[in-house]
């Protein structure tokens, strides 16, 4: 009876409270049931890394092969019924293609027979007797394998085993090292067949990879701008936020008029005959359109909300004052970053292997050809999710982490004596009790981005084909639908996880909780933070701006042979990634901030007995914005008192008895 008493309570009068808010001392694990299912599906995912390794070929997709099954520049093994393959080619490094000028796709193949050699001829051979003095001085042999450079001039077959006359002179490409041939004639057949028709991926990759040190070089450049935003915010005053916000302007509308001028510098270049040339010129289009509607509605938003520049340098003080406390958030992004660096080359060296497994088949001419393997397709929207999934999770991770350490620092009487170690404090408690609400949290982001990238795929398999304008309009809106539900959730998310870390309640009744009380307590702090939000979104902006003028400037000097519109698009979404890692700190902050001061208001008065624990520099700030965004404030003096009001402290779980009749 005892332990049963324990669980009710005689009362007819109270009824069960609700949960109150407290920094909760005493935790317990949540959401353990996600993590388990996270942990079986990375178990799935180093599956699919030791099957990509052990059939996987990145060497083939990288290097280049010849028609024999050998990976130009490696050592090869054999492969069985070809007597040709597993031929040691560490010096020949080029592919080179027989028939250059006269390439033809049949059945998904290339009609002409593909060789590693040392090197490119570099001027044109007329006869086989060129052809043999070419291999003899350079040791590039030509024709193939089993015909002797002695026998190019003597053998009846020679036709047949070298490559057709004249060759004409070529230079190797970019990364894949394919001997391009130089005269106009061949350079448009070759070109129109192998790089329009039929290396799509390949084309996107040579177009990274040659102007590989150029992205480099603007990620760089990425860097430097979020620091220095960061700077600007991290000390921010009147004179630098005018400042800043005319740099915004300027980047906007100087990007905007870059892509418009390369689009018509495009149109009428008359010497645009490549699929390449044409897709620079209509990515070059869609940014130009997508830049200008960006302009046109920040521009529009800069303008309405140019009367609250004071307000916004005090709310960054707020701010810095937070991060005060604790000033290594600042550097939380370094490791977050260099995590998810790590991961997307990982992620990728699998892709490619998962792209290139396949079964080496003999065809005729002792020929091999490599055919997928079976259920290829299903591990890679396996390994997609993988991408999305990890990497919402990654950054949840310094979320919580980030929003633990705000609400410890904000949630100490003491404000002289900050609480030791708050980002350790808060990684460990992350680690320890809510990895499986992180785990929620970041699945219900890639359950929402995962439809979204079915509809990109979707409409890029049919943009070949006729779509009607109806068709199009649906595609836009869905995508748009999703691209709002998905930033609504992700506001979500970031209250919930400083709630679990406060509670230390599951993702379900934080999000929950944290929903219902900002609903109530709204009008204090929605306007200023989301003024605040639209301010760090035009740092990000900004350095997105200076970065891809920068590669428009660098990529627009190579148009031919090259999609230099992929490289550009891979630099802004790089230059925004390098932006929002480090200026989300920010964000974060902002939003815990006054989640912990919606808090504070539910369960203290401000009294002597129930004191808040805001400071009063933070408390006046928030009063002048209640004033200004409600009139009707002068009406509720005492619009931040409550009537009723608990201390902070651990809850006491409410017990009722059954009524005995």
């Amino acid at each position: 009876m005892h332990c049963f008493g324990a669980e009710y309570q005689v009362s007819a009068e109270r009824t069960p409270r609700e949960r109150e808010w407290r920094p909760q001392i005493y935790r317990k694990c949540t959401d353990t049931i996600w993590l388990s299912l996270f942990f079986l599906f990375w178990t799935g995912l180093v599956f699919i890394m030791g099957y990509s390794v052990a059939a996987g070929a990145t060497g083939r997709l990288l290097f280049g092969y010849d028609s024999f099954g050998n990976v130009c520049g490696k050592k090869n093994s054999p492969v069985e019924g070809a007597p040709l393959s597993g031929q040691d080619m560490t010096l020949k490094k080029h592919v080179f293609f027989m028939n250059s000028c006269n390439l033809e796709v049949k059945d998904v193949r290339l009609s002409s027979t593909v060789l590693c050699v040392s090197s490119c001829p570099e001027e044109q051979l007329d006869t086989l007797e060129e052809v043999q003095l070419f291999a003899n001085n350079s040791g590039s042999f030509l024709c193939v394998y089993s015909l002797n450079s002695f026998n190019y001039t003597q053998n009846p077959n020679a036709g047949s085993l070298c490559p057709s006359l004249p060759v004409p002179p070529s230079k190797p490409f970019p990364l894949f090292n394919r001997c391009i041939p130089q005269t106009p004639e061949c350079y448009s057949v070759f070109a129109s067949v192998l790089i329009n028709d039929v290396d799509a991926l390949h084309r996107i990759l040579s177009g990274i990879m040659s102007g590989r040190d150029t992205i480099l070089g603007l990620c760089i450049l990425a860097l430097a701008l979020s620091l220095a935003v960061m700077f600007t915010f991290r000390f921010v005053t009147t004179l630098l936020v005018h400042i800043f916000i005319a740099l915004v302007v300027l980047g906007l509308l100087f990007v905007c008029g870059v892509l418009w001028w390369l689009y018509y510098d495009y149109t009428y270049d008359l010497s645009i005959e490549l699929d390449t040339e044409r897709e620079n010129m209509e990515c070059l289009l869609g940014f130009a359109i997508v830049s200008t509607v960006v302009t046109a509605v920040l521009l529009v938003l800069i303008f309405v909300l140019r009367k609250r520049i004071k307000l916004t340098v005090e709310l960054f003080r707020v701010i810095n004052k937070a991060i005060g406390s604790s000033p290594f958030l600042l550097f939380q992004p370094l490791w977050t970053f260099a995590i998810l660096i790590f991961f997307w080359v990982l992620w990728v060296a699998v892709l490619l292997s998962l792209g290139t497994a396949g079964a080496a088949q003999v065809i005729e001419g002792d020929q091999v050809e490599y055919k997928p393997l079976s259920g290829i397709r299903y591990m890679w929207w396996y390994h997609l999710i993988g991408l999305i999934w990890t990497s919402e999770f990654i950054l949840a991770c310094q979320q919580m982490t980030t929003a633990g350490a705000v609400a410890t620092c904000y949630f100490n009487r003491n404000k002289n004596d900050p609480p030791d170690r708050p980002i350790l404090s808060s990684l460990s408690v992350l680690f320890c009790y809510h990895l499986g609400t992180v785990v929620k949290g970041s699945f219900v982001i890639t359950v929402v981005r995962i439809p979204r990238t079915v509809l990109v795929y979707m409409c890029n398999a049919l943009k070949e084909k006729q779509r009607t304008v109806w068709s199009r309009y649906v595609f836009r809106c869905c995508f748009c639908c999703f691209w709002c539900l998905d930033r609504c959730l992700r506001h979500l998310n970031q209250n919930a996880y400083t709630t679990t870390a406060i509670n230390a309640t599951d993702f379900c009744a934080s999000a929950k909780d944290a929903l219902k009380l900002l609903s109530k307590n709204s009008s204090h702090f929605t306007s200023v933070n989301r003024f605040g939000d639209f301010i760090i979104f035009l740092g990000k902006v900004l350095v997105v701006c200076f970065t891809v003028f920068g590669g428009l400037m660098a990529f627009n000097y190579n148009r031919a042979l090259q999609v230099w519109a992929i490289p550009l698009l891979l630099v802004a979404f790089l230059a925004y990634l390098v932006a929002h890692s480090f200026l989300s700190v920010f964000e974060t902050v902002l939003d815990a901030l006054f989640l912990c001061f919606t808090v504070d208001l539910e369960t203290n008065d401000g009294s002597s007995e129930k004191p808040y624990f805001m400071d009063q520099e933070f408390l006046s700030f928030v009063t002048r914005i209640n004033k200004l965004n409600d009139p009707r404030a002068q009406k509720d003096k005492n619009s931040l008192r409550k009537e009723e009001g608990t201390e902070l402290r651990p809850i006491v779980r409410p017990t009722v008895r059954p009524t005995v009749r």
